[in-house]
Order: structure tokens, then sequence, then C-alpha cells
């Protein structure tokens, strides 16, 4: 026999009259990219810095000017110059906490604390892979505004191809495919690795000359059934670290499969399409991801567990709360922070606009994108520096 506490200290217990013992329920959210290579640490970046924000500085690629010799012109050489640039990191805290009514323990005989201490890393790390999401979905953002909008007042003329100057920002750093599937239907001429050609012309449209030995391909799982079918699936696994992945072509892309939402919705594509650069057609996305493409490190936080106990709560029965804290930095590689300096972003932050210096979510921004640009913003000279390159497909 089992009943619903209606005591208002423990209800969120079902108890029993018959001594019994909890168990938990096994957690199933959408699997973690944190536990990936798509993140590593970056020596370049501070946590001990003041402010919200931190900088790291580097040298551009020198364009060299070389001379010819001459016996008979006494001109002056001309010297070559070189020059440096910086990117803006910023700083974000977390907090975890839970109470519970100290007398709740004799009538449930459960410690309604520990549920909290045990499942803290899960927690962490479900965090953290959701702003790592944030961070991948508002890169792509603003990379679409680079190519389908007008954002710095330059008109996009669409994503990477196979011959666009990847120097050229009014190229965003994607590739639609269209409305063509990422796993195109068998056909009497199309068969085995040709059906996924779409994610190959994508990873050579982009990277060009420079394409990496491997790359992460974060698909949902309505992909992975379509890879599967198309028996192109390796059968054998890459491990790195504890983790065994999923190959295709040979190891070329390693799977990360997720249902986590990675595209945008109908009415931020309407937005994006407003804009007068070249329109995105595919209405789903897909990940290609370099590893090491967004750094994490961990903040020293003060404090990082702190237990608060009330003794005269509930007439003398007293209250305890207890609170986990933990912080980082989530950067991608080759971008700079453009949004808020002067607090600490949440994950909604990172998938924000900038608009004439103020960030807003995307269908909010009124200039039809014309100085609109998102709250990462390349900073490197060559887009061949990426690492995150969204594959939008139908």
């Amino acid at each position: 026999m089992t009943a619903v506490t209606t005591l208002a200290g423990a209800d969120n217990f079902v108890l029993q009259e018959a001594i019994g013992a909890y168990s938990d329920e096994a957690y199933t959210n959408a699997k973690k990219l944190t536990g990936t290579g798509i993140v590593s640490g970056n020596p370049e970046i501070q946590t001990d810095t003041e402010t919200f924000i931190g900088q790291m500085r580097w040298y551009k690629p020198m364009n060299p000017t070389v001379n010819v010799a001459s016996l008979t012109d006494s001109t002056d050489g001309t010297t070559s110059t070189y020059s440096s640039d910086y990117l803006t990191y910023i700083k974000s805290v977390r907090s975890h906490g839970a109470s519970k009514v100290n007398m709740q323990q004799v009538v449930t005989q459960v410690d309604g604390l520990a549920k909290i201490g045990r499942d803290f890393g899960e927690t962490k790390a479900q965090d953290e892979h959701d702003a790592l999401l944030a961070v991948l979905r508002g890169v792509a953002l603003s990379e679409v505004l680079n190519g389908a909008a007008a954002g710095s007042g330059a008109t996009g003329l669409g994503g990477q191809t196979f011959t666009n100057d990847p120097t050229d920002k009014k190229y965003g750093f994607y590739v639609d495919l269209g409305s063509a599937k990422n796993i195109v239907d068998a056909t009497a001429t199309v068969q085995g690795a040709a059906r996924a050609e779409g994610f190959l012309n994508a990873f050579g449209m982009a990277f060009k000359d420079y394409e990496p030995e491997y790359a992460y391909l974060v698909v949902s799982p309505q992909t992975m059934a379509s890879l599967r079918s198309a028996n192109l699936v390796d059968q054998d696994r890459v491990t790195e670290g504890n983790v065994n992945f999923s190959t295709i072509f040979g190891g070329k892309f390693r799977l990360i499969q997720t249902r986590a939402s990675q595209g945008f919705s109908t009415a931020e594509l309407t937005k994006i399409n407003t804009g007068a650069g070249v329109d995105i057609v595919g209405t789903k996305c897909s990940f290609i991801v370099l590893p090491g493409a967004v750094a994490m490190e961990t903040i020293p936080v003060p404090d990082t567990v702190e237990i608060e106990r009330k003794a005269a709560a509930y007439k003398g029965g007293g209250t305890t709360e207890i609170w986990y804290r933990w912080g980082y930095i989530a950067h991608p590689a080759g971008y700079n922070w453009a949004g808020a300096t002067d607090k600490f972003p949440s994950n909604a932050d990172y998938t924000k606009v900038v608009t004439s210096g103020t960030p807003t979510v995307l269908t909010s921004a009124t200039d039809a994108l014309a100085s609109t640009t998102g709250t990462w913003v390349r900073k490197t000279a060559s887009a061949l520096s990426l690492g995150i390159l969204p594959v939008f497909h139908g």
C-alpha cells in the first residue's frame, strides 16, 4: 500500500507503510558532447582575470613584400609589416541547490539532500553539455548572418563553396545543401558512399586544401538511422579515451548522435531570410566540428559547496539547504565575444544577436538585420582557422 504524502515539508516523496528502499531512475537526457574531442583546454585562456571577461592576443599571418635586388636602381626596398589582434572571452558561473525540512526524515526515512548530492555530477555535466550546444548554435547564427543577411552593413554572399575566398567574411562559414537530404535516396546510379556526398562536399567546400584528417559529425537519430540503412557506418570503431565512436568513410567522420536540437526554428529561419543576403533553404542542421573547436576551462569559484541551516523554521524542526557552484569559460576557436560584458552569460545569451550594440533574441531584431551580428563574431583572418561548420539540409 502506498500513498503520496500531503505534508507540506515532504510532498515530493511516495511513502510506504512497509519498510522498503528507494532506487534511482536512470537519466535519459540527451547524450553529452562535452566528453568528446570537440572540447579541449586552451592555455592562453586565463581564468583569474578581473571583471567578467578576458582577452587573448596573437600575431596575424604576415603578407611579406618580396623585393627584387638591383645593381642599377638605388631605390630603398619595401619592408614587410606584421600586426597582432586580440579576442575577448566571457566567464560564466552556475549554481544548483536544494532544501529539505529536517523532520521529514522521521516520516520518510530518507535524507532529502542525499539525492541531489549523488546526482550533482550528472547535473554539472548536463549544464556543460547544454552550454556547448548553445555555443555551437550561437556560432551557426553568427555565420548565417554573414552569408544570408547583411551583418555589419555588408550584404551576404551565402555559404562556403569550392571556390570562394576564405578571407571574405561576406561568405558565412556554413554550407547549405538546400532541400536535398543529407543521405539521399538510393537510385540506379546513386549507391553506397555517393548517397552521403553532401557531407563530403560540405567538408571540402569549408576547408578546401586545409581539409583535416578527421572531424566529428554531430547528427540526429534520424540521420544516424539513414547512415545505417545506407550501410555507410564502418565496421571498425575509433576509441578516444573511454569513448568508442562509430565512423563513416574509413574514419573520416566520427559520429556523435544526439537528439538535442541543433537547428533553427521556422520563425528564426524566416527572420534570417529577411536579410539582403542569400536565403537559407535547408531546414535542418547538422554540425561538422574539428577537434578542440571549443575551449572549455574551469573557473575556480569560492565556496563550491555550502550548507545553510535554519533551526527555528517549522516550529523548531529546522530546514537545511545545500548549494553547489561551478564556473567555466566556453569559447569557440577564432571568435570574439560581442555580447554583454557586465554579467555571467546564460545559455540563451550564447545564442543571441547584437543590434546597435544591444544583445537581443534573433526574432526581436528590428533593423532587417542590416547592422546585426551574432554574439560570437569571427575574429581570425581566414575561415580556414575555424572549427565549427553548420551544414543545412532537407
